[in-house]
């Protein structure tokens, strides 16, 4: 049975390097996580805001210590998902 998360949804902060790439392929190593997904939402001069989401058997602490070691800056966890399956948002 699992014990983490099913999907995690983030918005970062990041610097160019490293690339949006080099990043998902590294997350993807993590323990648990069997998927990554990266998309820009900004690019500035010196940074990009991105978010990421990911699912999987997720545990949240070595996905942020990865992020921050690669110099990413977590703003905010806009999703989680838990449980023994993933509930889509439902329309209001």
């Amino acid at each position: 049975m699992s014990k983490g998360l099913k999907r995690l949804v983030l918005d970062v902060l990041k610097l160019h390097k490293p690339t949006k790439t080099e990043l998902a392929l590294g997350l993807a190593e993590i323990d648990g996580v069997e998927g990554v997904n990266i998309l820009s939402v900004e690019v500035d001069r010196d940074t990009e805001s991105i978010k990421i989401t990911m699912e999987g058997d997720l545990i949240y602490a070595p996905i942020r210590e990865y992020l921050t070691s690669n110099g990413c800056s977590i703003h905010s966890i806009d999703l989680v998902c838990a449980g023994s399956k993933i509930i889509d948002e439902g329309k209001t």
